[in-house]
């Protein structure tokens, strides 16, 4: 199962009679599922399935999805002629031609006279309005698959950075296990050392006490438990990588365990080249960290 990001964008555009529209909806990282839906006026009324349609789909995100309509559709218009005016018009007109003996009037002077013709909004029947929600809604769904699938394209290239970085772990916590510094021969060839150096530059010191100090410091050297929990931590990230559900908190809490147990390895290391695996581990578990940020 391939991880899905929570980053994309998609437009798809739509249509029905004289009406046209465009939806754009784009998603970015969130710890949960924020919703900002920006309608053209009139049609608020498809937000509630606009929600509907988003939490179907998706797990996590923070989601910005607008409904623009064409800008010389969104008011269609007719031009209209105002019979009441114009006979009122014409009355005058008559009664201002018998006072002067003025020429007749021409239909080119009333027509420019305000308010004769009118501009009036079309208005759309219910059952007109009705096709062109159902188109949009059509238009919506259409975008919301597209974006799925943008987040999803953007999943498989994280999916495969996730893993290498998964993989890296694995391959320096095997180093670290089998270590030829950790061996007892090592440690006690390593103390013993320590110890005689003590020894040699203090000769009050009492060696029976040194040597609890020696087992003391091989036992908080020992990074036994933190190689079993480092191991368990990367096995279950390998398991949720083939989860098909949103994995991206799992991943994000493992990504944190993980560093807190490569902390406390780097600093019982007991040789440079354990603190060395052990500040690699670091550095990896940071990249790991971002790019689960992004994870659903």
């Amino acid at each position: 199962m391939t991880l899905k990001s929570m980053t994309g964008f998609a437009r798809q555009a739509g249509s029905c009679g004289a009406v046209s529209w465009y939806w754009e909806a784009k998603s970015v990282n969130s710890r949960g599922l924020d919703i900002r839906i920006r309608l053209s006026p009139g049609y608020e009324a498809l937000e509630v399935h606009v929600r509907q349609a988003i939490a179907e789909r998706f797990l996590r995100g923070n989601f910005s999805v607008n409904l623009t309509l064409d800008q010389q559709q969104r008011m269609q218009t007719e031009v209209r002629l105002n019979e009441a005016v114009l006979g009122n018009v014409i009355v005058a007109a008559e009664r201002i031609r018998a006072l002067t003996g003025a020429e007749p009037v021409r239909v080119e002077g009333l027509l420019g006279i305000k308010g004769v013709l009118e501009l009036v909004e079309v208005q759309t029947n219910g059952a007109e309005q009705s096709a062109i929600n159902t188109e949009m809604l059509a238009t919506l769904d259409q975008t919301l698959d597209d974006l799925s699938g943008a987040r999803a394209s953007e999943g498989r290239i994280l999916h495969l950075a996730i893993h290498s970085q998964i993989e890296d772990l694995a391959t320096r916590t095997e180093a670290v296990e089998n270590s030829p510094f950790r061996t007892v021969e090592a440690i006690k060839t390593r103390l013993a050392a320590q110890v005689q150096k003590l020894v040699d530059s203090h000769s009050g010191l009492d060696p029976a006490r040194l040597h609890q100090e020696a087992v003391m410091l091989a036992t908080r050297a020992d990074v036994d438990e933190e190689i079993k929990r480092l191991k368990a931590h990367i096995q279950a990230a390998f398991d949720l990588l083939k989860s098909p559900n949103g994995a991206g908190r799992k991943l994000d809490f493992l990504a944190q365990e993980l560093n807190r147990e490569a902390n406390t390895l780097t600093s019982k290391a007991n040789d440079n080249t354990i603190a060395a695996e052990g500040l690699a581990m670091k550095a990896t578990i940071d990249q790991l960290r971002e790019q689960v940020q992004n994870i659903e």
